[in-house]
Protein backbone atom coordinates (compact mmCIF):
# COMPACT_ATOMS: atom_id res chain seq x y z
CA UNK A 1 0.00 0.00 0.00
CA UNK A 2 3.13 2.43 1.08
CA UNK A 3 4.67 1.52 -2.68
CA UNK A 4 1.44 2.05 -4.16
CA UNK A 5 0.91 5.27 -2.74
CA UNK A 6 5.01 6.35 -3.73
CA UNK A 7 4.25 5.40 -6.72
CA UNK A 8 0.96 7.96 -7.30
CA UNK A 9 3.26 10.97 -5.77
CA UNK A 10 5.71 10.05 -8.23
CA UNK A 11 3.80 10.27 -10.59
CA UNK A 12 2.34 13.23 -9.60
CA UNK A 13 5.35 15.29 -8.96
CA UNK A 14 6.61 14.01 -12.59
CA UNK A 15 3.65 15.33 -14.69
CA UNK A 16 4.16 18.66 -12.23
CA UNK A 17 7.33 19.11 -13.53
CA UNK A 18 6.45 18.22 -17.03
CA UNK A 19 3.79 21.01 -16.51
CA UNK A 20 6.60 23.32 -15.08
CA UNK A 21 8.22 23.04 -18.10
CA UNK A 22 6.38 22.87 -21.13
CA UNK A 23 4.27 25.41 -21.94
CA UNK A 24 1.09 23.39 -23.73
CA UNK A 25 1.06 21.21 -20.76
CA UNK A 26 -1.18 22.85 -18.04
CA UNK A 27 -2.26 21.57 -14.69
CA UNK A 28 -4.80 23.14 -12.12
CA UNK A 29 -6.30 22.24 -8.99
CA UNK A 30 -3.53 22.69 -7.05
CA UNK A 31 -2.36 19.41 -5.15
CA UNK A 32 -5.61 17.39 -5.05
CA UNK A 33 -5.79 17.83 -8.87
CA UNK A 34 -2.49 16.70 -9.30
CA UNK A 35 -3.40 13.80 -7.40
CA UNK A 36 -6.33 13.06 -9.36
CA UNK A 37 -4.18 13.16 -12.52
CA UNK A 38 -1.25 10.84 -11.47
CA UNK A 39 -4.45 8.38 -10.43
CA UNK A 40 -5.98 8.52 -13.70
CA UNK A 41 -2.65 8.36 -15.39
CA UNK A 42 -1.62 5.15 -13.47
CA UNK A 43 -4.48 3.62 -13.95
CA UNK A 44 -4.37 4.44 -17.36
CA UNK A 45 -0.79 3.09 -17.11
CA UNK A 46 -1.54 0.18 -15.80
CA UNK A 47 -4.68 -1.00 -17.43
CA UNK A 48 -4.78 0.23 -20.85
CA UNK A 49 -0.96 0.36 -21.60
CA UNK A 50 0.09 -3.21 -21.50
CA UNK A 51 -2.76 -4.08 -23.82
CA UNK A 52 -2.17 -1.28 -26.09
CA UNK A 53 1.83 -2.68 -26.03
CA UNK A 54 0.64 -5.81 -27.06
CA UNK A 55 -1.25 -5.58 -30.17
CA UNK A 56 1.27 -3.52 -31.27
CA UNK A 57 4.09 -5.41 -30.42
CA UNK A 58 4.99 -5.84 -34.08
CA UNK A 59 5.34 -2.22 -34.85
CA UNK A 60 7.47 -1.85 -31.45
CA UNK A 61 9.70 -4.95 -32.76
CA UNK A 62 9.89 -3.19 -36.11
CA UNK A 63 10.93 0.06 -35.01
CA UNK A 64 13.50 -0.73 -32.39
CA UNK A 65 11.11 0.31 -29.60
CA UNK A 66 10.22 3.77 -30.44
CA UNK A 67 6.80 3.00 -31.14
CA UNK A 68 6.56 2.94 -27.45
CA UNK A 69 7.37 7.13 -27.60
CA UNK A 70 4.01 7.15 -29.51
CA UNK A 71 1.99 5.32 -27.30
CA UNK A 72 3.50 6.85 -24.13
CA UNK A 73 2.37 9.97 -25.68
CA UNK A 74 -0.87 9.35 -26.55
CA UNK A 75 -1.80 7.52 -22.95
CA UNK A 76 -0.88 10.84 -21.57
CA UNK A 77 -3.13 12.90 -24.25
CA UNK A 78 -5.75 10.35 -23.41
CA UNK A 79 -5.74 11.41 -19.39
CA UNK A 80 -5.90 14.85 -20.46
CA UNK A 81 -8.59 13.80 -22.08
CA UNK A 82 -10.15 12.56 -18.65
CA UNK A 83 -9.86 14.95 -16.70
CA UNK A 84 -10.52 18.97 -16.01
CA UNK A 85 -6.81 19.37 -14.26
CA UNK A 86 -4.66 18.31 -17.17
CA UNK A 87 -4.62 20.64 -20.34
CA UNK A 88 -2.26 18.99 -23.16
CA UNK A 89 -2.32 21.67 -26.06
CA UNK A 90 -1.55 19.29 -29.07
CA UNK A 91 0.48 16.15 -30.22
CA UNK A 92 3.88 17.54 -29.58
CA UNK A 93 3.30 18.67 -26.01
CA UNK A 94 1.97 15.30 -25.30
CA UNK A 95 5.24 13.47 -26.79
CA UNK A 96 7.37 15.66 -24.86
CA UNK A 97 5.10 15.59 -21.59
CA UNK A 98 5.17 11.97 -21.27
CA UNK A 99 9.23 11.83 -22.23
CA UNK A 100 9.38 14.16 -19.03
CA UNK A 101 7.43 12.33 -17.12
CA UNK A 102 9.29 9.36 -17.96
CA UNK A 103 12.58 10.43 -17.04
CA UNK A 104 11.38 11.89 -13.85
CA UNK A 105 9.87 9.19 -13.15
CA UNK A 106 12.28 7.15 -13.94
CA UNK A 107 14.58 9.22 -11.42
CA UNK A 108 12.32 9.84 -8.60
CA UNK A 109 11.89 5.56 -8.47
CA UNK A 110 15.73 5.22 -8.37
CA UNK A 111 15.42 6.54 -4.76
CA UNK A 112 12.68 3.93 -4.00
CA UNK A 113 13.63 0.58 -2.60
CA UNK A 114 12.31 -2.27 -4.36
CA UNK A 115 11.14 -4.03 -1.15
Amino acid sequence: MVKLILRIIINGLAIWVASLILSGVTLSGGIWGTLVVAVIFGLINGLIKPIVKLFSLPLIMVTLGLFTLLINAILFWVTSWLTSYLVVDGFIPALLGSVIVSLVSWLLSMFLDDD
